[in-house]
């Protein structure tokens, strides 16, 4: 990334102080992770979600929601977020699973497996909008959470790389359906190629069907 100076470096180090207000108001709590998902809406492909505990002050620069963010810097941030956290996990749940048990429940199912992976236990989970169901830790659900809390943001870099990455190796697996340029969401050309050529196994039957030519 561009080193920042003078300026606009204070700037986005007052930037990062705000997105601190959370991890300010519940420090005392003791140990804070953010939760964060990303995959929810495309055709295709899993649901992933981010569980990242960062160390008290830290600070690193750009991070932030990762839909404010390129895909150069993502995967920059990425391997700054895995090599500073003080614990993370990921969680993945399969098309087939979502089919079953619908996508909220496979978001906190993503959810809960992330929480599960990490080598220290939490005290206080920070959640992009949501509160996971079966899961005993405190919770503080936050609206936007993402563009307003540090742990969140990391979170949910985890989670959308990391699914980028799943979607990338399917345009290996599953040529011809642009999943390399859409990564599953359901763009004109996904669509197209849905009609085409019938949908796949990393497919969401519960989100195509009218798009499934009969006999598929």
């Amino acid at each position: 990334m561009r080193e920042l100076k003078g300026e606009r470096l204070e700037k986005e180090k007052e930037r990062l102080f705000a997105m601190t207000r959370y991890e300010r108001e519940y420090a005392s709590c003791g140990l804070i992770c953010g939760i964060d998902e990303a995959g929810r809406g495309p055709f295709a492909g899993p649901v992933v979600a981010g569980a990242v505990i960062l160390p008290k002050d830290c600070e690193i620069l750009r991070l932030n929601d990762s839909k404010k963010l390129s895909e150069k810097v993502r995967e920059e941030l990425f391997l700054i977020i895995r090599e500073q956290a003080l614990s993370y996990g990921i969680g993945i749940v399969s098309p087939e699973r979502i089919d079953e048990i619908n996508i909220l429940q496979a978001t906190y199912e993503a959810m809960r497996q992330a929480i599960n992976q990490l080598d220290k236990t939490p005290d206080i989970l920070l959640n992009d909008a949501v509160t996971i169901p079966g899961v005993e830790i405190k919770q503080v659900p936050i609206i936007k959470g993402d563009a307003s809390s540090v742990s969140i943001a990391a979170a949910s870099i985890l989670a959308k790389v990391t699914r980028d990455h799943i979607m990338l190796e399917m345009e290996e697996e599953y040529p011809g359906y642009g999943f390399a340029k859409h990564k599953g969401y359901g763009t004109a050309q996904h669509i197209e190629a849905l009609k085409r050529l019938g949908p796949t196994k990393i497919h969401r039957r519960s989100f195509i069907g009218k798009y499934i030519p009969k006999g598929s």
